[in-house]
């Protein structure tokens, strides 16, 4: 598997292509890619500074705003195309993005404006090759912040999932994963070609009335279940990027050397420990 340098570790004090210097400073061997500034650079460029910092990309970033009003939407999407085509022509045909688990509509109608959406968005990716990873969210405050209940569980978001076009999957994120009750049977269940993308974090012994998004753990610090998590990615044969997500941590008040160092390390050793590296 593929360790990935997450920019949400870096708390927006660097940018791209900074990330790939910090990325291989840091010893990841992956980062993940920027759109915008990437599709500034242009392909070649890209893919140059990825050779230059001996780092690989591990997904690109999804450039379409799904969960706002049609305007946005289809302002976003007119720009896919294009971002496809940066993503294909560097070699990361991976795209991600995340599905809010509540919503102000019912269910069905949320359901049905989604499924619309991303049917044109997974059709416009599938000509340029490129997969797209749906995220569920698994933490309890994030499923009462709206109205209505969405789609929260693993089978159920791969069964949307599966709709919305034949190269659209899961990102699987370890926090979500551990938040919503799944299980590595579940990941083998969903199978090597569901899981676009992963993300790493760790969660605290705490009630779920008092988990919040916005305050994980490194991986290896918390109560995720990563024996069970890493076998079955390594059952299925997953051999894609993995890319620690940690917001909070105090990661922001540390130097970005060293909040990109402990970030690898622990992911590490978490992956190592458990047959994934």
């Amino acid at each position: 598997m593929l360790l990935t340098l997450h920019g949400v570790i870096l708390n927006g004090r660097a940018g791209w292509p900074e990330m790939a210097k910090l990325a291989h400073e840091a010893g990841f061997s992956g980062v993940e890619i920027p759109v915008g500034p990437a599709l500034k650079e242009g392909a070649k460029k890209t893919r140059e500074v990825l050779s230059a910092n001996g780092v690989k990309p591990g997904v690109t970033s999804f450039p379409v705003e799904i969960r706002k009003d049609d305007a946005t939407f289809e302002r976003d999407l007119a720009q896919l195309g294009e971002a496809a085509e940066l993503a294909r022509a560097i070699g990361c045909p991976r795209m991600a993005t995340w599905i809010p688990s509540s919503a102000e509509n019912p269910k069905t109608e949320q359901r049905l404006l989604m499924l619309g959406r991303l049917r044109k968005v997974c059709g416009i990716l599938a000509r340029h090759g490129v997969r797209l990873g749906l995220e569920f969210l698994g933490p309890l405050h994030i499923r009462k912040r709206y109205a209505h209940e969405f789609i929260w569980k693993m089978p159920e978001m791969l069964e949307f999932a599966r709709e919305c076009g034949p190269n659209c999957g899961l990102l699987l994120d370890s926090w979500h994963w551990h938040h919503a009750g799944a299980s590595g049977e579940d990941i083998v269940k969903a199978g090597k070609e569901a899981i676009v993308h992963v993300h790493l974090a760790d969660a605290p012994d705490l009630e779920p009335e008092k988990i919040l998004d916005n305050e994980r753990l490194l991986p290896g610090e918390g109560v995720v279940k990563w024996k069970e998590f890493f076998q079955a990615l390594k059952q299925i044969g997953y051999r894609d990027a993995v890319s620690p997500e940690v917001f909070g941590r105090g990661l922001k008040d540390m130097p970005l050397g060293e909040a990109t160092r402990i970030t690898r390390e622990a992911a590490m050793k978490v992956m190592k420990q458990n047959g994934a590296a």
